[in-house]
């Protein structure tokens, strides 16, 4: 495997502007090759789907493309692959969808560990239907989510669990595998918003047991776009439909009207960037990103583990939580100085990094709002070891 950072920096144009991008967590910034497609896609004629003519042809041509490229990244079937707005808009339609049929004494399982993407709509839900809400609880001191709570929390009313594939907070990655064993035992449904965890690991909705994947391309600069991947298509067939059309059939019943044909255009491109981040992949699109990826995985590692290291060497600097499987999310608070003070002093210093002050989601459950916030960081494909020592200097400067 070959990941050479210096080649992959050089694809990124918003990184000539000289600041440190560690703001990974909103987003990493956006390829050359994705902003010529949407630009291209937007010069080209391009019509609804439907007609005989070129610029229809091409509008289903991109929307097909797009599912295609969206199955291959998770290892899934195309026809099972919806597309959307946003990662947060398709799992609200979900849970209109996939909760009709809910009453009281059913019951759905949230984690804290998990965005509010991945929690608010099945709240919601529960409200609507009057059924019970359960929350998995994440251990204060690693920031891991037990796996073995979920054996007493899943019983045979728990009709959906919905988890992240990763903390784009933190950074843990659950093990999806042991948790999924008791959903299907229990014959429970689980919807696995896999956005923060896409741009780094490579991804098989097989493995992770979910019966639902969440993406959200711009997580690995794609644009503002966002996809589920249903394991089993024929489950599209078994939910109302929200579309506006009534003869909508497969993943267009929960695609509610005409496509951003330009952004699919650049959804596509965006997983081909992802696929070849990797000199040294070679085969099917799908091969090609599962190496790439796993390649990403290797040299983040090394990169993160020198990252934390170097902070909590900083005696004023406590980095929070220490989960064995992560992907480069990092948050850490600074004695005496609180978040926001913290994030500016790293401006002035031309580092990109964001303030949390601690009052919702994992930071809540930990206190972190008691101690002025939390710095949040991540780290990005094109992140390299001397951006990581700038970060690491300016934060000694504040002890």
């Amino acid at each position: 495997m070959a990941f050479d950072v210096a080649r992959v920096r050089g694809l990124f144009p918003a990184l000539g502007d000289g600041w440190v991008h560690l703001d990974a967590p909103a987003g990493m910034q956006v390829p050359e090759q994705v902003a010529t497609a949407v630009s291209t896609a937007l010069r080209a004629p391009v019509s609804g789907p439907g007609g005989i003519f070129p610029a229809s042809q091409r509008a289903e041509a991109i929307v097909d493309a797009a599912r295609r490229s969206v199955a291959d990244l998770v290892g899934g079937d195309p026809a099972g692959v919806v597309l959307g707005p946003s990662s947060a808009v398709l799992l609200q339609r979900l849970a209109d969808a996939m909760t009709d049929d809910w009453f009281m004494g059913d019951e759905v399982l949230v984690s804290r560990l998990d965005h509010p993407a991945n929690i608010a709509p099945w709240l919601r839900a529960t409200q609507r239907t009057g059924s019970a809400v359960k929350w998995a609880e994440i251990d204060i001191e690693t920031c891991e989510l037990p796996s073995w709570q979920y054996d007493e929390l899943v019983t045979d009313r728990t009709k959906l669990i919905a988890i992240t594939a990763a903390s784009g907070v933190v950074g843990t990655r659950p093990d999806l595998g042991k948790i999924s064993a008791v959903a299907r035992t229990h014959g429970s449904l689980m919807v696995v918003d896999a956005s923060s965890a896409a741009p780094f690991v490579p991804l098989d909705i097989v493995d992770m047991g979910a019966d639902v994947v969440a993406i959200s391309a711009g997580q690995w600069g794609g644009p503002p776009v966002g996809a589920l991947v249903f394991r089993d298509p024929s489950m599209l067939e078994r939910l109302p439909s929200v579309s506006v059309d009534p003869t909508a059939r497969g993943p267009e019943r929960l695609e509610l009207g005409p496509h951003a044909y330009p952004m699919l255009a650049g959804l596509v491109a965006s997983v081909e960037y992802l696929a070849d981040l990797d000199d040294a992949a070679s085969g099917t699109r799908r091969e090609r990103l599962v190496t790439s990826l796993g390649s990403v995985k290797a040299y983040q590692a090394g990169l993160l583990a020198n990252l934390i290291n170097e902070l909590r060497t900083l005696r004023h600097v406590m980095v929070i939580g220490d989960a064995m499987r992560r992907v480069p999310a990092l948050a850490f608070t600074i004695a005496g100085v609180k978040a926001e003070d913290g994030v500016e002093h790293l401006a002035s210093r031309g580092v990109c990094a964001f303030a949390d002050p601690g009052q919702h989601g994992v930071f809540s459950v930990l206190g972190v709002g008691e101690v002025g916030g939390a710095i949040r960081v991540g780290l990005a494909h094109y992140t390299n070891a001397v951006e990581v020592d700038d970060l690491v200097r300016a934060v000694s400067e504040l002890g």
